[in-house]
């Protein structure tokens, strides 16, 4: 009560503060309870969608040879595990939804395997609670023209580059000369090709030393990616091959021009083509690449070898 013996209104006093604290920290631990079952929905998703596309996965897709009968389909979780680079105990903790920390690099190097689309990579940062890089490789939409130009171009090869090296498409004639079904798709990157793989370095004279400037030209593409998680893991993957830490180390950079390219076809035998980078827009960074025959022997082997259409 008040001085005149009026009671006074609201809480006021010890017992109002007292409430007041007592319901705030109800909230505060609803609240926590909430966020706390948030993130186990989000984990559990999380988990349900590893899995999912973990199934639909090929192995051969990624050049496993399997020669038991499987019960289940698509990759094992050790097999994740192996083409990520990380532990089969912590991949199969991030499949069980458990509270772990999950790096940008490794969120990408799963995506890869598991071949997710941008949209997908998208969705697993975000289960993740992470933001997903810009450039993650995987965001390149190409406009249908650019699909209607390639198969003009046929029997030319074409191919469509980014600055990383990735080939993003290409035609007829360009999978007849590198013989592209060779190749997981995961794989796709012409650099990473040069240093890996036997197949690809066989279709390219080993005369005409053309390695030196392909690292030039990426060396000069990396200045505005510097750092970027999806550069850093193609590196990462060439590093520790002495030719490719060789040419890295001398810091080389030369822009991108055309060159005039040698190969050795498994059926047609010794080509020269000269190769055309034509840049789809004044504002994009990614080219178009046609590769014309530099001599008589190698056109007519091209236009009677690749069938079209």
């Amino acid at each position: 009560m008040d001085e005149g013996g009026t009671r006074r209104e609201g809480g006021g006093g010890y017992a109002g503060t007292f409430t007041t604290r007592f319901i705030e920290g109800l909230r505060s631990e609803m609240e926590e309870r909430t966020s706390e079952s948030h993130r186990m929905d989000r984990r559990r998703e999380l988990g349900e969608f590893l899995r999912q596309r973990r199934t639909r996965i090929d192995p051969e897709q990624w050049g496993l040879v399997i020669r038991k009968r499987r019960r289940s389909t698509g990759l094992r979780r050790e097999e994740v595990a192996d083409l990520a680079g990380v532990s089969t105990t912590w991949y199969t903790w991030l499949e069980q939804g458990r509270d772990i920390n999950v790096s940008e690099q490794v969120l990408l190097a799963v995506g890869r395997v598991l071949l997710l689309d941008h949209h997908e990579l998208d969705y697993l940062f975000t289960l993740t609670g992470r933001v997903a890089p810009s450039d993650t490789g995987l965001r390149t939409e190409l406009p249908e023209t650019v699909d209607i130009v390639m198969r003009q171009l046929d029997p030319l090869p074409a191919a469509v580059y980014n600055p990383r090296l990735d080939i993003l498409a290409f035609n007829e004639g360009y999978r007849w000369l590198m013989g592209m079904d060779l190749y997981p798709r995961p794989d796709h990157n012409a650099l990473l090709l040069r240093f890996t793989n036997k197949d690809w370095q066989a279709r390219i004279d080993p005369d005409m030393d053309t390695i030196a400037t392909t690292v030039a030209n990426f060396r000069a593409a990396y200045a505005q990616h510097v750092g970027e998680p999806a550069w850093k893991d193609l590196i990462g993957r060439l590093e520790g091959i002495a030719l490719f830490d060789e040419l890295w180390a001398r810091h080389d950079v030369e822009p991108r021009t055309g060159l005039v390219k040698k190969y050795v076809h498994p059926e047609a035998g010794p080509l020269t083509f000269d190769s055309i980078p034509l840049w789809i827009s004044k504002s994009s960074d990614v080219r178009i690449t046609v590769y014309t025959p530099a001599d008589a022997a190698s056109k007519d082997a091209l236009h009677s070898t690749v069938r079209v259409g």
